[in-house]
């Protein structure tokens, strides 16, 4: 029993050889967690939709604690492995957003909680799939049934649960005077990682490097710029929440236009 767990949480090495990016256990193994991350964002979704702001709240109270519960499990254990590996666990990669703004949505009132909760429905399910399909290094360096990518999943799924049930329990403000917070959340948390990058020196959120990803084609476009490649890959997700909003906007109108014909 000992060593099953020295070997799950891989003490001294994983023994195991890791299954690979995209094998059929990669696969298998996500998309269970999605499947069940979905389901249960419709269930709690559609039973607290119509009840009171401090019911719905309760889901995302539990959700904020779990994900930094996990979090923080996570980095204790890789620093116990190796102290020295502290600076490179710090939650500042692109998918740790959520390690802070849902407790925000969580524990905060007002406008900032209202920015809060549209942040996470903006950006907790885009950050769920880059975290689970497209977390090809993780599976590539670990076997699956292991703890670094369990738990990696679990805080994933749970950014994604959080922001399906805000949208199906109409959490979500999207109020337009609210967007300059929901941006500043994002600036606040990408210049912390950059700063983090730069004194270290390492490569949260990508900023300095594509590392394989897909922002490499960003990154050999500017020549590996060290300005004008942290502001594309910052600028990208402002593309996408910009475009998030106005395919909302659009769609409520469109809704709105019906409701009044109808009527």
């Amino acid at each position: 029993m000992g060593e099953a767990m020295r070997e799950f949480f891989g003490f001294g090495g994983y023994q195991r050889q890791a299954e690979g990016a995209y094998s059929w256990q990669h696969l298998t193994f996500v998309g269970a967690m999605i499947l069940v991350m979905i389901a249960l964002a419709i269930l709690l979704g559609l039973r607290n939709r119509h009840k009171s702001d401090k019911v719905k709240n309760r889901v995302i109270i539990v959700s904020a604690i779990l994900i930094d519960a996990f979090e923080i499990a996570k980095i204790m254990i890789a620093v116990s492995k190796n102290p020295e590996s502290l600076l490179y666990v710090l939650p500042l990669f692109t998918c740790s957003i959520s390690l802070f703004a849902l407790p925000l949505a969580a524990f905060t009132s007002g406008r900032i909680r209202e920015a809060s909760l549209d942040f996470m429905f903006i950006f907790g399910l885009l950050l769920a799939i880059f975290g689970t399909v497209g977390a090809a290094q993780n599976y590539g360096a670990y076997p699956v049934l292991c703890w670094d990518n369990i738990v990696s999943a679990v805080t994933h799924c749970i950014s994604g649960f959080a922001s399906l049930y805000i949208g199906i329990s109409g959490m979500m403000s999207m109020k337009k005077r609210n967007i300059w917070i929901t941006c500043m959340i994002l600036l606040a948390f990408s210049v912390a990682a950059y700063i983090a990058d730069v004194l270290i020196p390492y490569n949260y959120m990508f900023l300095m490097r594509g590392d394989g990803t897909p922002y490499d084609i960003f990154y050999n476009l500017v020549n590996g710029n060290k300005v004008l490649y942290p502001i594309i890959v910052v600028g990208l997700f402002y593309v996408w929440m910009l475009a998030f909003y106005g395919v909302y906007y659009l769609i409520a109108d469109l809704i709105a236009k019906k409701k009044a014909s109808c009527d």
